[in-house]
């Protein structure tokens, strides 16, 4: 079994998810009481979340190099990054460090085409649902086309992740909010939603909507298994 790094904290909310994903996935494949082999560098949300809203993409990408190094330094034998948002820098970890990286979008765009699905809905903070780092990557490696909400409701789905879900605050008025959203993806022609951000599996699941439901956080941890395994 291969040594899985984490980079979290972004948020602590949605690592802890990872954390207990991961292991309850080794103990299903592998019984007893066998768990995953880990190591995590957390970070700092709040300076994170600052430089994010400032637009300070090197310091991030920086940040985000530096911990990848140090679970490299630490033993790590593949890296996993908690985050869908800070994938934006992820070529910055792709290019610096030797040990392999496991992209969020790729186990996601791989569930979406075993699915048969040609057009998807996307949740997830502005910067993943409006800029091309996430959006590209299903379309130009996985062939799949992405849908967003209207500016209106993208603003509170961002707000929703930020204000509420990265605090462990999971509302009703919320969840309606995000269903109403997931039905105008729908009208727009998607056939499945993607939970883009790691937080919104707390909000949102499959029981919400008729639609395929694309856990990124799931999905991830259930990849970061397999290559661990492999």
């Amino acid at each position: 079994m291969k040594t899985i790094g984490l980079i979290g904290g972004m948020s602590w909310e949605s690592s802890a998810e990872y954390y207990k994903l991961l292991n309850q996935g080794m103990k299903a494949r592998l019984g007893g009481h066998n768990n995953a082999i880990s190591l995590m560098v957390t970070v700092n949300f709040a300076e994170i979340e600052h430089l994010q809203h400032e637009a300070q993409w090197d310091a991030l990408a920086e940040r985000m190099l530096r911990a990848a190094q140090q679970l490299a330094a630490g033993g790590a034998e593949l890296i996993v990054l908690c985050t869908n948002t800070m994938h934006k820098v992820a070529d910055a970890i792709e290019r610096d460090v030797a040990v392999p990286f496991l992209h969020i979008a790729d186990p996601t765009g791989d569930a979406i085409k075993r699915r048969k699905l040609a057009r998807v809905g996307l949740l997830g903070t502005r910067f993943t649902m409006e800029q091309d780092f996430y959006r590209h990557r299903l379309t130009q490696r996985h062939g799949i086309d992405v849908v967003i909400p209207p500016p209106a409701q993208r603003d509170e789905v961002h707000r929703i992740i930020y204000e509420e879900l990265c605090h462990g605050v999971i509302l009703p008025r919320s969840k309606q909010t995000y269903i109403e959203v997931i039905d105008g993806l729908r009208e727009q022609g998607a056939e499945g939603i993607i939970l883009g951000c790691t937080e919104i599996m707390l909000l949102i699941g499959q029981a919400d909507t008729a639609l395929p439901v694309f856990d990124t956080t799931a999905l991830h941890a259930q990849a970061a298994i397999d290559l661990a395994l492999a």
